[in-house]
């Protein structure tokens, strides 16, 4: 009775030809990510207080938020430049402020006045009250910058070299290369949405990385087991045996974090709605890109070397 799963999203024996549209696919993914380097470049991510510098102070209001009665209020402390949105629910307000210069000798002094002003305005509103109030230089917003995307290369160079180590090189440039892939839509995916580009979503990329690679992994292991099974059997049809023998996990896998993140996403509020959402389409893309992308090009780099004794079968 309990001999096999009582769920498979592919029955067992599927034999999909995958490798018949690896064209197709490398050229869709090639279009998608240079649609995103364009993104990137005009009109560009929006960058969060992390990487941009500011000030930064959430508010919740007694009731729906009345912004002209903010504005008033802020303008009455001679608060100006304040740009002020809701988020989360009615009653949420954001209010974001630009810092000083760093190179003003009193800037510290200067940010705090201005934090302390925006307080004394929300104090003045009936039953509103200041949530959170954070302020980082601009300064400190580049060295935060610089080391996120130190981290995003360190993390690539990682599992160029674990990738290296535990396969051959075929598969790992073919991982990398799909993960760089991935990491532009990523980034096309952030422009078009206007999630704000912080450190949570380094760590969200981070981890999306994470979890492609461990897809990659799967089918990679059992391209590596038939290699050795089946040593005449041309590249791609073996390439097409494994994602098949695989599949089934594999979108087990993705659907279960899948559906592990969509709560977040629909609930979790503005602190990790954009964190889940970008998770979701990052599932999305690395789940197919193991198929459509990194085993294509591993077989259009290794299809000379990974089967050098492969031959035609004979006719009888």
């Amino acid at each position: 009775m309990f001999d096999r799963p009582l769920l498979r999203f592919v029955p067992r024996g599927t034999k999909i030809n995958f490798m018949r549209g690896r064209f197709i696919g490398l050229a869709t993914s090639a279009v998608l990510s240079i649609a995103s380097l364009i993104l990137f470049f005009h009109p560009g991510l929006t960058l969060g207080l992390d990487f941009r510098g500011g000030i930064v102070v959430e508010a919740r209001t007694q009731g729906p938020a009345d912004f002209n009665a903010i504005r008033a209020a802020l303008a009455a402390q001679h608060v100006s430049a304040a740009g002020v949105q809701s988020f989360g629910g009615p009653d949420d307000v954001l209010i974001r402020l630009d810092t000083p210069p760093d190179s003003e000798p009193d800037h510290e002094a200067r940010t705090q006045a201005m934090v302390d002003s925006v307080r004394h305005a929300i104090g003045t509103l009936p039953g509103a009250q200041v949530l959170r109030a954070d302020a980082v230089g601009a300064s400190v917003s580049k060295e935060l910058f610089r080391n996120g995307m130190l981290a995003l290369g360190i993390s690539l160079l990682m599992i160029l070299a674990y990738i290296w180590f535990r396969f051959e090189w075929e598969f790992a440039v073919s991982a990398v290369v799909t993960l760089i892939l991935d990491l532009t839509k990523a980034i096309g995916f952030l422009v078009i949405t206007h999630f704000e580009f912080d450190l949570v979503m380094v760590a969200a990329i981070l981890t999306i990385l994470g979890y492609s690679t461990n897809d990659k992994v799967v089918v990679y292991d059992r391209v590596r087991e038939n290699l050795r099974k089946y040593r005449t059997m041309p590249l791609a049809e073996l390439i097409d045996l494994s994602i098949n023998e695989t599949l089934s996990r594999t979108l087990g896998t993705s659907s279960t974090v899948f559906l592990a993140a969509l709560p977040l996403a629909l609930f979790g509020g503005a602190s990790l709605s954009g964190f889940a959402w970008v998770m979701l389409f990052g599932i999305v893309v690395g789940t197919s890109s193991s198929i459509f992308i990194a085993a294509p090009l591993l077989l259009l780099m290794g299809e000379r070397r990974l089967r050098r004794d492969a031959r035609p079968p004979t006719r009888t």
